[in-house]
């Protein structure tokens, strides 16, 4: 069994308040978008985990752990299980948080577990906040820590998402750390008007790495009619009416017709 673990964009972002729990509280609009990680899941005479792609650092990951959740409720049988990666590691598109939920989800159709999409969801929320965004899998309103989510009617197909990363590994406790909540809402009006959607974290994180507020304002001179950075960082996207060309220069760079969700 393959398995095409997609990303999501974050259009607009507001870190609401923290909470008493250490966490913060957020408002966000989580958009799956059209680039994929694969994993490959088998039943094996062992249990195996590999990897290929971008390199993954050592220790627990995601999608062990995953098996590891529903290996405790189930019997399931010994799995060999192959992640490539293409999604870039601390990028805010949440590579990690889908690979988890895809693990799950593939895993449950291979053992004929009979899980339903809230079960799914409910494993999905003990795996990271973002995880149960990507077994829901449409456009979501997203608020408390990532785990209250609201079907939103939006669709992007046809228009172009230019996607670049420089590398820069963004950590995300370290981005909250510093980050000023502010007690404010997303009015959301699908969506005639892009601009008042802010990223919380681009006020921190540009102010540690410059040349990403350069990329956004370049993707702007290019034409794109909203550009933000991607969760807490570190990729910057734009949306363009009409394909954008490759500008080179970056570790990576991708353009994408967006689909129907």
């Amino acid at each position: 069994m393959i398995l095409f673990s997609h990303a999501k964009i974050n259009i607009g972002l507001y870190v609401t308040s923290k909470r008493a729990d250490g966490f913060h509280n957020i408002e966000s609009v989580f958009y799956p978008i059209p680039f994929y990680d694969l994993i490959e899941l088998l039943p094996y005479e062992k249990d195996v985990f590999s990897t290929s792609g971008l390199e993954i650092p050592p220790g627990p990951n995601l999608v062990q752990e995953a098996y590891e959740l529903l290996k405790k409720d189930f019997k399931l049988g010994k799995t060999f299980i192959h992640l490539h990666k293409r999604i870039p590691l601390g990028s805010g598109l949440g590579g990690g948080s889908s690979n988890a939920a895809f693990t799950l989800m593939g895993l449950n159709y291979l053992y004929d577990l009979g899980l339903s999409k809230e079960q799914l969801m409910d494993y999905a929320a003990q795996l990271g906040s973002d995880c149960p965004f990507f077994i829901q899998d449409h456009p979501c309103l997203v608020k408390g820590r990532g785990e209250i989510m609201e079907a939103i009617d939006l669709d992007l197909s046809g228009f172009y998402l230019k996607l670049i990363h420089t590398g820069i590994h963004v950590s995300t406790p370290m981005a909250y750390r510093f980050i000023q909540p502010n007690n404010r809402s997303l009015h959301i009006n699908f969506l005639s008007d892009y601009n008042p959607f802010k990223n919380d974290f681009e006020e921190v994180v540009f102010g540690m790495h410059p040349e990403l507020k350069v990329i956004k304002e370049k993707l702007l001179q290019e034409g794109a009619f909203y550009a933000s950075m991607t969760g807490s960082g570190s990729a910057i996207y734009g949306l363009f009416e009409n394909k954008p060309a490759k500008t080179g220069g970056y570790l990576f760079e991708e353009i994408m017709e967006l689909k129907q969700p």
